[in-house]
């Protein structure tokens, strides 16, 4: 198998032979020598190659890991991949026109050498430490976050200080001197996923949304070819980040610099695991090569005043300033997911003003935003503006909860684990899959239903879980990994292995989820069919609903793990409350049904107001007739908690017109004070209550029914809210007037003929009152906020977010710290050297969210104020 694979000698030799016949298109230098004199070699590869510092420029480096081969193969895939399609590919001639590529495929080759021909799990360079021991962990000798470990055993061994290896000073050198260098890949193995960069503390930062659209991107080019996902991972409290890698360095430098981890193995299987890495990731480098430009100083600004305007159930609108120039437009991406790429098919805007509506969303539903502005003549592309979350409003009807299983409800059982698996339960990951000393792991989610009726009915549901590890699952495309409903009351012990192994399954989620489709860093998601939603209702008796995560149960021969951690948010590895899993859920309950008759019916005419009638049409004598309806709407309930979900009336008539005649009568609202003809007949604004009713449809039926739409529900609403009586005309067209019929909707006596129905749900329709007294201060380099809540009996609990960039419009648009009803919380991963903004939103129990009371707090300052807008 390592014959398969370039040794260093063979990857020069092939470099050397690839510049003598491009001289043009590639330039190979040395950068330095190692402690055994090998050269580190550099390859740039750009059109017009002596030109090439003067363009935006890519840096690549592989194989600063001795074992992880999968650098120095690909980078020499990749050239030749240049070799052969630099003439013919119009996307790849067009991105060395504008960009340059700085290649070192192996950044530590006295490491690689040995690691092919002694030792293949050797990891550190070839120094001679001071105790007889070899090597140094090149990528823990940079200087940012330096570690500064004294065990020099150690395959993280960072050396006597920074930069003390000729391979680290010889990259830092040349990344000192090329300024032109704005985007950085530091190729490894193994996990799929990528590591941006990160600045060693857990606030947000502009350049993070680049950093994860440059990996989802790379991400997306990857997928199309082999349909393989890679996560995106950037570090999260209360994780030690790693410290002294060169990606730090880069990035502290201005460069947006990732780790790309491949593969499943060091050094796999080349024809099977191998080819398939190299072919899926060049698309992947050459996407990022086409990038370097758009961080350059030839792109234009970033977009860094982006707010939420307004949210709506069905629309959001997004606002934002920049400086005027005609030929500067906008790219506006909507995402359902976090991490996901932005590409043509999630592009869902380009205008040149600075505010965009976005229309036809879903109701109840998370979005991100991204926005770039660009360059019409140039078509370069400026960095993207820091992403916005937000949710969309809950439609009228509708309710939603968020539940979080308790600590002693969510875990995992082992196979081989036994009276350690009540200790897995609130205090580790979940562990899903196989492995040689745990046997079979299965995970289990218990959620409590209390807060959802039981006689909801459950519209959509979704459970999640947040994959924090996938190294231990090192078998490519083997295995699925499943979330199924199991039969909770034939389960004694949910700490059991055996009890939750033999629990019968009742249904599986959705689609089981292949290996090499678990990501890490990035939520994995299990939509609830509409089947699955009325088995989520048959357990809302039960008020509690039991899952269970099942993975691969089998290892092939000389395999050892196939097992994936995700977290839980408790103990020691969790994330706290950003990583729990969750079940989201949005239902509706039962209608009310209420029938309503009129308080008055008359019939108008040129000859005045008949009570007691109600008849509408054309009369020879008198013209156009109209028909008058008026409903008191004192008996339905509260009107700040009665949401109308249906309405309408049904009227009978008594004869019909001739079927040749091509009469309509339409039922529309009417909003007069006095009730006269003339003020009928005159009427400017016309309200429509559903569609009209034809000759045919009196022909073919007595009962007509005019159902009202959204508009007129809303109208009935307002009717209702400001305690008057809703009112309505029955008015008869035709293309003329000379038709001589009058329809009777009414017989004398029987008012039950005529009648308004009304479906309604008790639910609140306005926030509650916000918070007050919102303070931030410092406490001993915590931030702590308190605030007070609102004295309404309404109110369930206050939601409160931090936003480094902006004053949050909307609890979901930044990260969030708390939600319940105490008054106070503490903000303990944020660092009291960044200034932000922090927003507190009261809520009740559908939620309505109020409006955010805000503070921004300042660095320098011990206590936040209120902004001054």
């Amino acid at each position: 198998m390592k014959k398969q694979y370039k040794t260093y000698q063979e990857t020069e030799q092939y470099l050397q032979h690839v510049v003598s016949q491009h001289p043009n298109l590639f330039k190979l230098q040395s950068i330095g020598s190692t402690h055994e004199q090998r050269e580190i070699m550099l390859i740039t590869a750009s059109f017009d190659v002596e030109k090439a510092e003067s363009k935006p420029a890519l840096l690549y480096t592989g194989t600063i890991h001795a074992r992880e081969w999968i650098g120095n193969e690909l980078a020499v895939k990749f050239i030749e991949y240049i070799v052969d399609n630099h003439e013919y590919n119009p996307e790849l001639i067009n991105i060395l026109s504008r960009n340059t590529l700085y290649m070192v495929p192996c950044l530590n080759p006295d490491g690689f050498e040995y690691s092919m021909k002694h030792f293949s799990f050797w990891r550190k360079n070839r120094r001679l430490n001071h105790d007889g021991t070899y090597g140094v962990d090149l990528n823990r000798n940079f200087s940012v976050g330096f570690p500064g470990s004294k065990n020099t055993s150690s395959n993280v061994y960072s050396g006597p200080q920074p930069f003390s290896e000729p391979e680290t000073q010889a990259i830092k050198q040349f990344v000192d001197s090329h300024q032109n260098i704005t985007i950085a890949l530091d190729y490894h193995s193994q996990g799929n996923v990528f590591f941006p960069a990160h600045k060693f503390n857990h606030e947000a930062e502009h350049e993070g949304t680049d950093l994860n659209m440059l990996c989802a991107n790379m991400a997306r080019k990857i997928y199309k070819v082999t349909g393989r996902k890679y996560g995106i991972h950037r570090g999260k409290p209360p994780t030690n980040l790693i410290g002294g890698s060169g990606r730090e360095y880069y990035y502290s430098r201005g460069i947006l610099a990732t780790v790309v981890e491949v593969g499943t193995r060091n050094i796999p299987d080349y024809m099977q695991n191998m080819t398939q890495s190299i072919n899926e990731n060049i698309p992947a480098v050459q996407y990022a090569l086409g990038e370097a430009i758009n961080y350059s100083t030839h792109a234009p600004k970033r977009v860094t005043e982006l707010n939420i305007l307004k949210i709506e159930s069905k629309s959001a609108t997004l606002t934002w300033t920049y400086e005027e120039d005609e030929d500067i437009y906008f790219e506006i991406y909507r995402n359902t997911k976090n991490k996901q790429a932005c590409t043509e098919s999630n592009l869902v805007g380009i205008t040149h003003a600075q505010e965009f509506t976005d229309i036809e969303l879903d109701s109840g539903t998370m979005y991100f935003y991204y926005i770039r502005a660009v360059h019409r003549l140039s078509n370069i592309k400026s960095p993207f503006a820091t992403k916005i979350r937000l949710k969309t409003l809950l439609d009228h009807n509708e309710f939603s909860r968020v539940l979080f299983p308790g600590k002693s409800n969510v875990g995992y059982v082992g196979q081989y684990t036994g009276e350690q698996n009540r200790q897995h339960f609130g205090h580790n990951s979940l562990f899903i899959g196989i492995n040689q000393s745990k046997g079979i792991c299965t995970g289990v989610l218990e959620f409590s239903l209390d807060n959802i009726p039981e006689n909801a009915v459950i519209k959509f549901a979704r459970a999640s879980l947040y994959p924090m590890n996938r190294v231990a699952a090192k078998i490519e495309q083997f295995g699925d990994w499943s979330i199924s409903f199991l039969e909770q009351d034939n389960v004694a012990d949910i700490t059991n292995f055996e009890d939750i192994e033999q629990a019968e399954s009742i249904e599986t989620l959705g689609q089981t989820v292949p290996s090499d489709a678990l990501t890490q860093g990035i939520w994995s998601h299990w939509t609830f069919s509409a089947h699955e939603c009325r088995i989520l209702e048959s357990n809302l008796a039960k008020r509690s609903v039991l899952f269970r995560i099942d993975g691969p149960k089998t290892l092939p021969l000389g395999r050892d793990s196939q097992m994936m951690q995700f977290d839980i948010g408790y103990g020691k590895f969790g994330g706290g409350i950003h990583y729990r899993p969750h079940l989201e859920v949005i239902y509706t309950v039962p209608e009310t049904e209420v029938v309503l008759s009129p308080t008055r019916l008359c019939s108008l005419s040129k000859k005045g107001v008949v009570e007691n009638e109600l008849l509408s049409g054309f009369s020879e004598n008198d013209g156009k007739t109209y028909g008058y309806i008026e409903f008191n709407l004192y008996s339905l309930p509260n009107p700040e908690e009665t949401v109308i979900t249906e309405a309408f009336i049904c009227l009978q008539n008594k004869n019909t017109p001739p079927s040749d005649r091509d009469i309509c009568f339409n039922l529309e609202f009417v909003d007069m004070n006095a009730i006269s003809y003339s003020d009928i007949r005159n009427r400017t604004n016309i309200e429509y209550v559903g569609y009209e009713a034809t000759t045919q449809d009196l022909v073919r039926k007595q009962k007509q029914y005019f159902i009202f739409d959204k508009y007129s529900q809303l109208t009935l609403e307002e009717k209702h809210e400001s305690n008057e009586a809703a009112a309505f005309v029955i008015r008869a067209t035709s293309e003329s007037e000379s038709y001589a019929k009058l329809i009777d909707w009414h017989e004398a006596g029987h008012k039950n003929e005529v009648k308004l129905v009304v479906k309604y749900i008790k639910r609140r329709k306005k926030p509650t009152a916000a918070v007050t007294e919102l303070k931030a201060s410092n406490e001993n380099g915590r931030m702590k906020l308190t605030w007070a809540n609102p004295p309404t009996k309404a109110f369930v609990g206050t939601y409160v977010v931090r936003n480094r960039f902006r004053p949050p419009r909307s609890p979901y648009d930044g990260v969030k710290l708390y939600a319940g009803s105490d008054n106070y919380t503490y903000d303990s991963f944020g660092s009291s050297k960044i200034s932000k903004y922090y927003a507190a939103f009261s809520y009740d129990d559908v939620p309505n969210y109020s409006e955010p009371q805000v503070i921004h707090y300042e660095a320098h300052q011990s206590t936040a104020e209120k902004p001054s807008n």
